[in-house]
């Protein structure tokens, strides 16, 4: 091959692999790749071929050598999308090949370790696409148009290959011919026929060859399959590949080290190292934008009746949104035909728990959405708001939303409970390369990594899995949580046709991994004794840390009835000796632990441990009111066991069929998990109350439902956080949530009992990272060198760049306009500005929002004054751009 010939080869290949050819569509994705290709064809390839010219003489045979080694090795780390990793390995690679095996998974992902696993909400879509044929006398366009349209709404990152085929040639006065083709998935081994193509194509009068074809083919797969991986630093991983890979070519291959060769080694590396920067540039730029929190959408509640003053339960019986809320309960099968908002006109008198038709009323949950109008002093009602929650649900891929969550619940979560794809054929992930192990840890990796920080001192790690992953997860988890314990239970799930299944041997467990803080007994299983052990609340001897002086925070009164010897509550320790003693008006007197002989003593408790036994009822009163009688119930909780084998953990029975009685029908969602597995994981290490519970693989909502059900069971106040992408989140999971608050057991989609819960929740959706990149705004590849002093190698060509930030724009007299609904019509300031800050809400709005530490901020741009709107800028500031 000529000197020209494998310059050529080299140029091409680096537009094609890393930029692709001119795509129109609409599309954040095609939007960046058609300004790098500006780039490459504008500055990249000027640039370098200039600095050749000038270093390489036209005729030497270096030339030919320089791109030949250039192709070689950057044709190995770019995908079909452009996503930078082990495509291939690099040449020479003898014990290098034994680390990154081509063609071979690799555990614990060293092929995928440097990247983030991207899960994009838009992928499939149809797409016009124009390419350039050289030829003389000049170069020829062709242009196609692919039609997804039957399969681009289809469940995302499915792992199908394209079929293609012919459509039609569309012919128009004074434009170019139009190759239209069908985009469907494989069925069968269904494959595309290229010679067909071609040929109907010949027949409407386009010679087209076939490698133009292909390229076209080629182009569709890239935009489609774009946002699976981005890495996380593309400098740093290309040179050192490159510097492996030059090492490898000095030392095994140079047997002459003349300095005329040394310098063209190094000028080979220089070229290499400029090109790298240069792909950097744009995969940091994607890298950015992952990494950017997402604005909050659509913020909506949902409240349980009891929790409405009567003049607020009136304007919702007389709100225009009434009916599309009785007709919402009708379809959960909450309410009957007969049924109407005149029911609830006496307000809560007419809440009452009789089984009738109407059922538990003051457990209807009512849902925002439907009383926008009315929204704001529906949560007034509630006091403090985000202490008020019962449970938040987000609708986002959640890599996103645990970076978007992460400052506002740093360290404020008891327990992370997971139950991933299982990356077997009956849950697996689609995968766009080989690496099928690979690419399930590093999906794993990069979300436990994000999640971690979020995990209070004696926070809890637990994920379910089965063998297929048992074992990489449980380094993975090692790796990621290095100096925490590693303890695993086996769970018996007891499946349907247990014994018959399987060739040699039926598998019938699961496990559940749990990963606790160094050196902390914080698991607890079922209490150890049946019945109750009772001991003597006062303390006794004469030691100090009997006496008040030497246990201050034990010495309270304890509130008691009379009559009734019921324990009533608690009083503070009081501060010094003049403290009150006398019987209160309430009904009820102080006992404090005074000996007989008058000893100022302290109790068993502090007065905080106190009130959290009082409240599970295991501090009791009897026969009397005198300091002996009151007596502690001892509930010895033993270590959880191992092996867990009770029949309630089948996941057919108490996952399937629990979610089809409940919902009314079958396969609304895939292998869920026994409500019982889930629920003896959670009480395990979740006891106190406004505990949290977080699970960012929440499918169907098995999670919600179980912490609902340990809360109607202890009268807890455990929360939850909920994360899932899927569709399902609005058709199963927020239904599923709702149905369980209004009652306790279902059957055929209808409430079997009327045992429900007072209760509220928060659910919305997170800007998602495809709709950050089509909404960025982004100059002509021409425009991007903002200091003409510095090479486009050398500084960070996106800072002149709005991004988001046209969201934001100066107007007349120096004055700003702020229409951040120009982005998205749906964003949720006060949200948005909550995670940013870290701060919980306290009192919403209609123009600001009140932060529980007393901070207000202004929430309304058309409110504002222009210092207001400077100071709202640099709040929201990390929303709209990046960069350096």
């Amino acid at each position: 091959m000529r000197v020209a010939a494998k310059e050529k080869r080299f140029l091409d290949a680096l537009e094609a692999l890393f930029t692709g050819a001119a795509v129109d569509g609409d599309s954040g994705f095609v939007n960046l790749m058609r300004m790098k290709r500006q780039y490459f064809q504008q500055s990249l390839q000027g640039r370098l071929l200039e600095k050749v010219d000038g270093r390489v003489e036209k005729r030497d045979d270096f030339r030919e050598e320089l791109f030949d080694k250039l192709y070689t090795f950057f044709s190995r780390y770019f995908c079909e999308s452009g996503s930078i990793y082990f495509r291939h390995l690099p040449a020479f690679a003898k014990i290098y090949e034994r680390v990154y095996a081509d063609g071979e998974d690799v555990a614990l992902s060293w092929k995928t370790h440097m990247l983030y696993y991207v899960k994009s909400d838009v992928l499939v879509r149809s797409m016009p696409v124009e390419l350039k044929e050289e030829g003389p006398p000049a170069w020829k366009t062709w242009r196609f148009d692919f039609d997804a349209s039957q399969i681009e709404h289809k469940r995302n990152n499915e792992k199908r290959e394209f079929v293609f085929a012919f459509s039609e040639v569309e012919k128009k006065t004074g434009e170019l011919p139009v190759l239209r083709l069908k985009v469907s998935y494989s069925e069968k081994g269904k494959k595309t026929k290229v010679d067909d193509i071609l040929k109907q194509a010949r027949k409407a009068g386009l010679g087209l060859s076939e490698e133009i074809l292909e390229q076209a083919f080629r182009v569709f797969r890239r935009q489609t399959e774009a946002d699976y991986f981005i890495n996380k630093d593309a400098r740093g991983f290309l040179r050192e590949q490159f510097d492996l890979w030059m090492h490898q070519y000095l030392f095994q291959e140079e047997t002459i080290f003349e300095q005329k060769r040394l310098d063209q080694l190094q000028f080979l590396q220089e070229t290499a190292y400029d090109i790298i920067d240069f792909i950097a540039q744009f995969e940091d730029e994607l890298r950015r934008a992952w990494e950017k929190p997402k604005f909050v959408r659509n913020v909506n509640y949902v409240v349980t009746l009891d929790k409405l003053p009567d003049k607020t339960l009136k304007k919702v019986t007389e709100h225009k949104g009434a009916k599309a809320q009785i007709k919402e309960w009708r379809a959960l099968g909450m309410v009957d035909d007969e049924f109407s908002m005149t029911a609830l006109s006496k307000g809560q008198k007419d809440l009452t728990d009789k089984n009738g038709a109407n059922g538990a009323r003051k457990f209807l949950p009512l849902d925002t959405k439907h009383f926008k109008t009315l929204e704001m002093e529906i949560l007034e009602a509630l006091g403090d708001l985000d202490e008020a929650l019962d449970g938040e649900l987000a609708h986002s891929e959640n890599w996103q939303a645990l970076n978007t969550l992460q400052r506002r619940y740093k360290e404020k979560v008891k327990c992370i409970y997971i139950d991933p794809p299982y990356n077997t054929d009956a849950s697996e992930i689609a995968y766009k390369n080989g690496y099928k192990n690979a690419s399930w840890i590093t999906l794993l990796e990069n979300r436990i990594v994000q999640s971690a920080p979020t995990l209070m001192t004696e926070g809890v790690f637990i994920a379910a899995i089965d063998d297929t992953e048992m074992v990489p997860l449980s380094l993975l988890l090692e790796i990621c949580m290095p100096i925490w314990e590693r303890n695993v239970v086996v769970v018996n799930h007891h499946p349907a046709g247990a014994g018959l299944e399987g060739t040699n041997i039926s598998c019938t467990h699961e496990y559940a991994i749990f990963m606790t803080p160094p050196n902390v007994k914080i698991l607890r299983g079922e209490k150890k004794d049946i019945g109750q052990t009772e001991r003597g609340f006062v303390r006794t001897g004469t030691a100090e840390s009997n006496l008040r002086i030497g246990r201050p925070n034990s010495f309270y009164a304890i509130l008691v009835n009379p009559k009734t010897f019921k324990v009533m509550g608690a009083e503070e320790p009081p501060q010094g000796t003049d403290y009150p003693k006398e019987r209160t008006s309430e009904g009820w007197i102080r006992i404090y632990p005074i000996g007989t002989d008058g000893t100022e003593r302290v109790w068993r408790r502090s007065y905080e441990s106190f009130l959290n036994e009082y409240k599970k009822g295991n501090i009791i009163c009897k026969n009397g009111v005198s300091i002996y009688q009151l007596i502690e119930e001892t509930n010895r909780r033993r270590p959880i066991f191992s092996n867990w084998t009770d029949k309630k953990y089948n996941a057919g029975v108490h996952g399937s069929n629990l979610l089809t009685a409940i919902m009314g029908k079958a396969g609304t969602f895939s292998y869920p998990k026994s409500i019982y597995n889930v629920e003896d994981c959670i009480k395990s290490c979740v006891y106190e109350d406004k505990e949290v519970v977080l699970d960012f693989f929440a499918g169907s909502g098995t999670t919600a439902h179980a912490v609902i059900n340990l809360n109607r069971e202890d009268g807890g106040k455990r929360k939850y956080i909920l994360v899932e992408m899927g569709d399902y989140f609005y058709t199963v999971l927020l239904p599923r949530i709702k149905k369980v608050v209004y009652s306790k057991d279902w059957k055929d989609g209808k409430p079997v009992s009327h045992e429900g819960s007072s209760h509220c929740l928060k659910y919305y959706a997170l800007e998602q990272y495809e709709e950050t990149l089509k909404n960025s705004h982004y100059k002509d590849g021409d425009q991007l060198e903002i200091d003409s002093q510095k090479s486009p190698f050398e500084q960070y060509v996106f800072f002149g760049d709005d991004k988001l930030a046209h969201a934001v724009q100066s107007v007349k007299n120096g004055k700003m306009e702020i229409n951040l609904k120009d982005l998205y019509k749906d964003i949720d300031i006060a949200e948005s500005l909550s995670n940013i800050l870290g701060k919980p809400i306290r009192r919403r709005a209609a123009n600001e929002v009140t932060f529980t530490d007393g901070t207000v901020e202004k929430t309304n741009p058309a409110k504002m004054n222009e210092e207001e709107k400077q100071h709202f800028i640099s709040l929201i500031k990390p929303y709209l751009w990046w960069g350096e």
